[in-house]
């Protein structure tokens, strides 16, 4: 017989592939409805442009339009909306679904240039996107889309966005040109505020900020005024960049603002002649999960006019976008399980989601590690002497962050270790094996 529970059993097959349970224990499925054999339902995602919302709408016309008794399928795509706080005053960031950080602890990586470029790959999927620029000191989105001191003007008592080839752009730049700005303090953050809370963006799918580089006042100053809902971390195969991501890292974290991955930029090139890929600063995305726990969203080759906002969005910028919306869904999906850990005498004991527990000597997860004060960022060997560990160590604070690994301050002063759940589930299996 048909009815609402023969249809949800049947869509029950249709599984996420990153979340690994099915639409309809994730709650996607709304307004099932069905009339003389007609049934009807939304599908509501957990992005507007989740990179399988057409197989999901085909294979659930599929399973459903199998079921005896059905004479037609109606199936509404649609998108979880964010629920953005609301502030004492009115904010133009409140019809704004997804706000994206796009950001770097240490200039010169590419930063925005990828911002501009993730901006232009989210437009392409459909997506009405605004971009801002955040950085009062360096502005680069005048330079990188050509707009040199545009017309900027105020309507009822708002900043009105310049677009650029359909993006909804504002960035400080627009309003001092080529000279410098002067300010700090209060000022700064009163103008942050203004570009990014009074600047009229209307209804977006994503707001993508370019982050100043580094930890300070501004960025703080816009995670106290923005809801972000993730943010993205751009570094290149140098060690000295490496060295800065775990602090951008921690600082999200410490405001509860998720990071979603690293960009991997300049890690490569191509060579012209014979294809074959050179990574001359040394292959490091395996790496970046081994230390971060976090997953590379797009490693950038070097490509010359890269920048050029005339030039077609280049294929890892397109990976970078699918990869963000993938991500974004495992964050908002807040019912996954992740591992907990507690500090006990001498050891950290490790719950995992499937119900085991791992126990791991203090000194031994100490030993381990990666972080630029214990391991050479450009041998990768160890600085660290274990022997040097006192045997009485103790874990004096714990940190989760996010889904992806947990960080760790030590009684012997050390606090800047970030221990992915992939490194304490490996040194669980092998003090087990």
């Amino acid at each position: 017989m048909l009815n609402e529970q023969t249809v949800l059993d049947a869509l029950r097959v249709i599984i996420d592939p990153d979340l690994g349970r099915d639409i309809v224990s994730l709650g996607f499925i709304k307004d099932l409805a069905i009339r003389d054999g007609c049934v009807s339902f939304t599908v509501e995602l957990t992005t507007p442009a989740c990179p399988v919302r057409e197989r999901f709408k085909t294979q659930c016309e599929e399973v459903v339009g199998a079921l005896p008794g059905v004479r037609s399928v109606e199936v509404t795509m649609s998108a979880r909306q964010a629920q953005r706080p609301q502030g004492a005053q009115p904010s133009s960031l409140d019809s704004v679904n997804t706000i994206i950080a796009v950001s770097a602890c240490k200039g010169g990586v590419g930063k925005s240039t990828v911002a501009v470029l993730l901006a232009r790959a989210l437009q392409s999927q459909g997506l009405a996107v605004g971009l801002l620029d955040a950085d009062l000191y360096g502005p680069s989105l005048p330079t990188l889309l050509n707009l040199h001191q545009p017309e900027v003007f105020m309507q009822s008592g708002r900043l009105m966005p310049v677009e650029a080839q359909g993006l909804l752009t504002m960035s400080f730049g627009y309003l001092i040109g080529d000279a410098p700005a002067v300010m700090r303090g209060p000022m700064v953050s009163g103008y942050v505020d203004q570009i990014l809370t009074q600047t009229d963006w209307g209804r977006l799918d994503c707001l993508v900020i370019d982050m100043p580089p580094g930890t300070g006042d501004i960025q703080l100053t816009i995670t106290q005024r923005a809801k972000i809902d993730g943010a993205v971390i751009v570094t290149t195969p140098q060690a000295l960049s490496l060295a800065d991501v775990a602090k951008g890292i921690l600082m999200f974290e410490q405001v509860d603002v998720p990071v979603l991955g690293l960009v991997e930029n300049m890690s490569h090139f191509v060579c012209d002649g014979c294809g074959k890929e050179h990574f001359i600063f040394g292959s490091s995305s395996d790496m970046l999960q081994r230390r971060f726990g976090l997953p590379t969203l797009a490693r950038i080759p070097i490509t010359p006019g890269i920048s050029s906002v005339d030039a077609a969005v280049p294929e890892p910028i397109r990976e970078l976008a699918d990869n963000l919306h993938r991500e974004l869904g495992k964050r908002r999906a807040a019912d996954i399980p992740k591992p907990v850990v507690i500090a006990i005498p001498g050891h950290l004991q490790v719950r995992w989601p499937d119900g085991s527990e791992s126990i791991l000597p203090n000194a031994k997860v100490r030993a381990s590690c990666t972080c630029a004060r214990c391991v050479d960022e450009y041998s990768g060997e160890a600085i660290l002497d274990p022997a040097t560990i006192p045997d009485d160590i103790e874990a004096e604070s714990i940190q989760p962050l996010g889904h992806y690994a947990v960080s760790i301050a030590w009684s012997d002063g050390h606090g800047s270790g970030i221990f992915s759940w992939d490194h304490l589930r490996d040194m669980a299996t092998k003090r087990e094996g």
